[in-house]
Protein backbone atom coordinates (compact mmCIF):
# COMPACT_ATOMS: atom_id res chain seq x y z
CA UNK A 1 0.00 0.00 0.00
CA UNK A 2 1.41 3.33 -0.92
CA UNK A 3 -0.55 6.82 0.18
CA UNK A 4 0.59 10.02 -1.76
CA UNK A 5 0.05 13.99 -0.84
CA UNK A 6 0.37 16.46 -2.30
CA UNK A 7 1.11 20.01 -1.98
CA UNK A 8 2.34 23.34 -2.78
CA UNK A 9 -0.21 24.21 -5.56
CA UNK A 10 -1.62 27.64 -5.45
CA UNK A 11 -1.93 30.97 -7.82
CA UNK A 12 0.64 32.27 -9.85
CA UNK A 13 0.59 34.87 -12.82
CA UNK A 14 1.27 33.51 -16.58
CA UNK A 15 5.21 33.31 -17.18
CA UNK A 16 5.60 32.63 -13.39
CA UNK A 17 6.74 29.49 -11.98
CA UNK A 18 5.73 27.03 -9.40
CA UNK A 19 6.42 23.50 -7.95
CA UNK A 20 4.64 20.95 -6.55
CA UNK A 21 5.41 17.78 -4.02
CA UNK A 22 3.94 14.64 -3.77
CA UNK A 23 4.84 12.69 0.00
CA UNK A 24 4.56 9.12 -0.59
CA UNK A 25 4.39 6.67 2.33
CA UNK A 26 5.51 3.41 2.96
CA UNK A 27 9.41 2.32 2.47
CA UNK A 28 9.20 0.80 -0.94
CA UNK A 29 9.03 4.22 -3.05
CA UNK A 30 12.17 3.16 -5.26
CA UNK A 31 10.00 0.21 -6.52
CA UNK A 32 7.69 2.51 -7.87
CA UNK A 33 7.74 4.88 -11.23
CA UNK A 34 5.41 7.89 -10.80
CA UNK A 35 3.47 10.08 -12.65
CA UNK A 36 1.95 13.41 -12.90
CA UNK A 37 -1.57 13.98 -14.19
CA UNK A 38 -4.19 17.26 -14.10
CA UNK A 39 -7.55 17.87 -14.75
CA UNK A 40 -8.70 20.95 -15.97
CA UNK A 41 -12.91 21.71 -15.25
CA UNK A 42 -15.01 20.16 -17.42
CA UNK A 43 -12.23 18.16 -19.02
CA UNK A 44 -10.88 14.75 -18.24
CA UNK A 45 -7.85 13.99 -16.24
CA UNK A 46 -5.05 13.39 -18.67
CA UNK A 47 -1.18 12.90 -18.55
CA UNK A 48 1.32 15.26 -17.93
CA UNK A 49 5.01 13.59 -16.59
CA UNK A 50 5.94 10.36 -15.18
CA UNK A 51 9.48 9.19 -14.43
CA UNK A 52 11.40 5.70 -13.83
CA UNK A 53 12.05 4.57 -10.19
CA UNK A 54 15.32 5.73 -10.46
CA UNK A 55 14.70 8.77 -11.74
CA UNK A 56 16.84 8.20 -15.29
CA UNK A 57 13.86 7.96 -17.54
CA UNK A 58 11.49 10.56 -17.98
CA UNK A 59 8.77 11.20 -20.15
CA UNK A 60 6.52 14.43 -21.29
CA UNK A 61 3.14 15.20 -23.09
CA UNK A 62 4.10 17.58 -26.08
CA UNK A 63 2.13 20.57 -24.27
CA UNK A 64 4.71 20.82 -21.20
CA UNK A 65 8.03 19.65 -23.03
CA UNK A 66 10.60 22.26 -22.22
CA UNK A 67 8.84 23.99 -19.75
CA UNK A 68 7.92 21.18 -16.73
CA UNK A 69 10.59 18.96 -15.43
CA UNK A 70 9.71 15.72 -13.22
CA UNK A 71 12.27 14.47 -10.49
CA UNK A 72 12.35 12.75 -7.56
CA UNK A 73 14.14 11.97 -4.41
CA UNK A 74 13.82 8.19 -3.39
CA UNK A 75 15.10 9.64 0.22
CA UNK A 76 12.84 11.17 0.83
CA UNK A 77 10.29 9.31 -1.00
CA UNK A 78 9.13 12.96 -2.68
CA UNK A 79 8.12 13.39 -6.51
CA UNK A 80 8.42 16.96 -7.54
CA UNK A 81 6.97 18.58 -10.88
CA UNK A 82 8.61 22.10 -12.06
CA UNK A 83 6.63 23.81 -14.17
CA UNK A 84 8.09 27.05 -15.60
CA UNK A 85 6.67 29.38 -18.13
CA UNK A 86 3.28 28.71 -16.98
CA UNK A 87 0.00 29.40 -19.38
CA UNK A 88 -3.86 29.98 -18.63
CA UNK A 89 -4.38 26.54 -20.13
CA UNK A 90 -2.36 24.91 -16.95
CA UNK A 91 -4.99 25.92 -14.85
CA UNK A 92 -6.00 22.16 -13.22
CA UNK A 93 -5.83 20.24 -10.90
CA UNK A 94 -2.73 18.33 -10.23
CA UNK A 95 -2.34 14.27 -9.13
CA UNK A 96 0.90 12.46 -8.61
CA UNK A 97 -0.15 8.61 -9.20
CA UNK A 98 2.27 5.62 -8.56
CA UNK A 99 2.70 2.73 -10.50
CA UNK A 100 4.46 -0.48 -9.58
CA UNK A 101 7.39 -1.41 -11.78
CA UNK A 102 10.10 -0.47 -14.19
CA UNK A 103 7.66 0.98 -16.55
CA UNK A 104 7.48 4.68 -17.25
CA UNK A 105 3.75 5.30 -19.27
CA UNK A 106 1.42 8.00 -19.95
CA UNK A 107 -1.66 5.22 -19.42
CA UNK A 108 -3.67 6.22 -16.40
CA UNK A 109 -5.65 2.83 -16.02
CA UNK A 110 -2.20 1.38 -15.22
CA UNK A 111 -1.34 3.63 -12.13
CA UNK A 112 -2.37 1.68 -8.85
CA UNK A 113 -1.96 4.86 -6.32
CA UNK A 114 -3.45 7.98 -6.60
CA UNK A 115 -2.89 11.40 -4.80
CA UNK A 116 -6.51 13.79 -3.56
CA UNK A 117 -5.10 16.88 -5.72
CA UNK A 118 -3.89 19.83 -5.50
CA UNK A 119 -5.08 23.10 -7.51
CA UNK A 120 -2.69 25.17 -9.54
CA UNK A 121 -4.32 28.15 -10.98
CA UNK A 122 -2.58 30.43 -13.73
CA UNK A 123 -4.18 33.81 -14.07
CA UNK A 124 -3.38 37.75 -14.05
Amino acid sequence: QLQLVESGGGLVQPGGSLSVSCAASGRTFSSYAMGWFRQAPGKERVFVAAIGRNGGSTKYTDSVKGRFTISRDNAQNTVYLQMNSLKPEDTAVYYCAARWGPVVTSEGGLYAYWGQGTQVTVSS
